[in-house]
């Protein structure tokens, strides 16, 4: 069964040949190969490209790295990349004449030196070069510095909900609930029975994610990480730092680990995009605020498979959706606070912060979003829009709840919207 990625896909048709580097980015399984290799080389074909013309070369493939000589257990055994030089030969050996050649290298990352090969591809007139990788600080971080502002991102995510609607069978309410639970890994999906998805998010996240971050980042401690993970997992959505979770350590764990390593650790896994992180955002004062963040997990199954399905809440997961689909559309997300100051009961002034689950801005738009699993009266609804009562500017404010509800605006302005409307239907902020 295929499954469209028409999203990133029209991403890809919309940088063909413009003369910078095409760099995919996600989480590993997440569908980048499947993107580039299948739906991009299809269109390729389609579109009147001869299949000569077209070079595909993954850099985990044992067939793949036969063609040039290399062995991917000898690399694996001796722990380095892929010869450039023996790339490099291969490369020249199928580029003939003077006619466009489209160049889609899966996981770059596992070719030595491989800024300096894609450099140089950049300066062929007849090469346009799209290229996958897993790790964040081996590519984005080069983008801006090697490539010398030539390199063009695409972030690909797990399926969004509109994207596993598409191969669902039963309805959106049925599919949300089993969405947030196994998430949208492609190869999970596809999956029949909930015995089968949860061993195989399990067998990926022992096999794939862990394996390749204790790997790469030469992990000695693999215990302390882990632990760091399961205490992730268990607080999506919350508030956090380095200092407060080595206290959570010392206290639970009874661990010396110090908060210099707990930073470590969390950015292998940002690296990894297996999390990502929200900063808190003065919204009156118009600054960012360094500590604590929010972390949120790239997918939602398998931040439920690292705790064994045992601790499912659904206001948690719902605003972990929000946010990961709003990353999706390309949108950056805080976390707004709004200090105030008000008098108690005793006339005693109080300072306090109150909280906007998600400030997004996207070029001239900002939208402010409050999550709320549910509104079932006027206190809880007047609880939730209190924050956006204290902001005094007139940017877009916007409650997404569970319950089933049209979209509407209140005496405020504010807009209440559902959260299938909101994953299904990407203009519902416009409305």
């Amino acid at each position: 069964m295929e499954i469209r990625r028409d999203f990133y896909l029209d991403k890809l048709i919309k940088r063909k040949n413009n003369g910078l580097i095409k760099v995919i980015t996600g989480i590993r399984r997440c569908g980048k190969s499947y993107l580039l290799n299948n739906l991009f080389y299809h269109h390729l074909l389609e579109s009147g490209v001869d299949a000569d013309h077209i070079i595909r070369f993954a850099f985990d493939s044992a067939d793949d790295l036969y063609l040039i000589g290399e062995s991917l257990i000898q690399i694996e055994k001796e722990k380095r990349g892929v010869a450039p030089e023996k790339f490099m030969a291969y490369i020249r050996s199928k580029v003939v004449g003077e006619e466009m050649y489209y160049l889609l290298l899966d996981e770059i990352q596992m070719l030595d030196c491989f800024e300096a090969v894609l450099n140089g591809y950049l300066r062929k007139d007849n090469m346009d070069v799209f290229v996958t990788g897993s790790n964040a600080k081996l590519l984005s971080k080069d983008i801006a510095t090697e490539f010398a502002g030539r390199g063009d991102e695409v972030h690909m995510y797990p399926l969004s909900f509109a994207e596993f609607m598409t191969i669902y069978s039963s309805d959106k309410y049925m599919g949300l609930s089993e969405y947030m639970l196994y998430g949208g890994i492609p190869l999970v999906v596809l999956r029949e029975g909930a015995n089968d998805k949860a061993v195989a998010l399990q067998n990926l996240f022992n096999e794939i994610y862990l394996r390749d971050i204790t790997k790469r980042n030469r992990v000695r401690n693999i215990g302390e990480l882990e632990d760091l993970l399961n205490i992730l997992s268990s607080a999506i959505g919350s508030l956090t730092n380095p200092e407060k979770l080595k206290n959570t350590f010392k206290t639970v764990k009874k661990s010396r680990i110090t908060s210099a390593t707990i930073k470590k650790y969390l950015d292998y896994f940002e690296n990894s995009f297996l999390i990502e992180s929200a900063q808190r955002y003065d919204i009156k004062g118009k600054a960012y605020i360094e500590t604590p963040k929010k972390y949120y997990f790239s997918d939602l199954g398998l931040r439920n498979a690292r705790i064994n399905f045992r601790q499912f809440e659904q206001t948690h997961s719902m605003e972990n959706v929000i946010y990961n689909e709003l990353r999706m559309r390309g949108y950056s997300v805080d976390v707004g606070v709004i200090p105030i100051a008000e008098r108690n009961q005793e006339g005693k002034v109080i300072r306090k912060q109150l909280e906007v689950d998600f400030v997004c801005n996207l070029g001239s738009s900002r939208y402010y979003i409050q999550s709320a699993y549910s509104l079932p009266d006027e206190t809880k609804r007047t609880q939730e829009i209190r924050p956006f009562r204290k902001i005094d500017d007139s940017f877009k404010k916007i409650v997404i709840t569970k319950d089933i509800v049209q979209p509407y605006y209140d005496d405020y302005g504010i807009l209440t919207v559902n959260i299938y409307d909101f994953l299904l239907d990407p203009q519902i902020l416009e409305k």
